[in-house]
């Protein structure tokens, strides 16, 4: 008798179990998040360590208008997200005594918060905070938003939203078939 490789025998384990970066800081991270998932009983340290194995693709950066919403109703507890928070220009006022725990924050969004009277910390510092996750609100930002999401599939096919890799967008670049009334059909 032999593995039957159809059933799913010698499946390889697909999630990664370690962080491909050589960026000393996660790695320290890690090291850190390993123990207290061992140590405690708590999902939020597994989940926390699971994220820092992901790659830059999979810990999409969140704006903090999106915090803010989400934020909403939540005072006093910390917000946490394995990844970037970036500025958003659209948001008027940064809600007061805001708390984010995240991996980077670009330095306009830092100085924001910090003006509204709130705070940035790291996950060493949360770690000693809340070690099993308690009064956090743990985030990720969307992943299909980048620009590449947009052109994948079969453009030009009927149905199909798939974006096309033009030249340019005008009057003289793909704009017969399927792209007019007057040329066959209008999708």
């Amino acid at each position: 008798m032999g593995i039957d490789l159809v059933a799913g025998g010698k499946t390889k384990q697909k999630t990664r179990t370690s962080p491909k970066t050589n960026d000393v800081y996660i790695n320290l991270l890690v090291r850190l998040y390993r123990f207290l998932s061992r140590r405690t009983n708590a999902k939020f340290n597994k989940i926390i360590l699971k994220r820092l194995f992901m790659s830059r693709i999979n810990r999409a950066p969140m704006s903090i208008s999106r915090i803010a919403r989400f934020m909403k109703g939540k005072e006093g507890k910390t917000a946490v997200l394995v990844g970037s928070v970036t500025n958003d220009v659209r948001l008027v006022t940064v809600p007061a005594k805001l708390s984010i725990c995240c991996l980077r924050i670009s330095e306009s969004a830092r100085a924001r918060i910090v003006k509204a009277g709130g705070e940035v910390i790291t996950f060493d510092q949360l770690a000693l905070r809340a070690p099993t996750g308690k009064n956090t609100v743990l985030f990720r930002g969307k992943r299909n938003t980048r620009e590449t999401v947009k052109h994948f599939g079969a453009a030009g096919v009927p149905g199909s939203h798939a974006k096309p890799y033009t030249r340019s967008k005008g009057r003289k670049f793909e704009q017969a078939r399927g792209r007019r009334k007057s040329c066959g059909y209008r999708k």
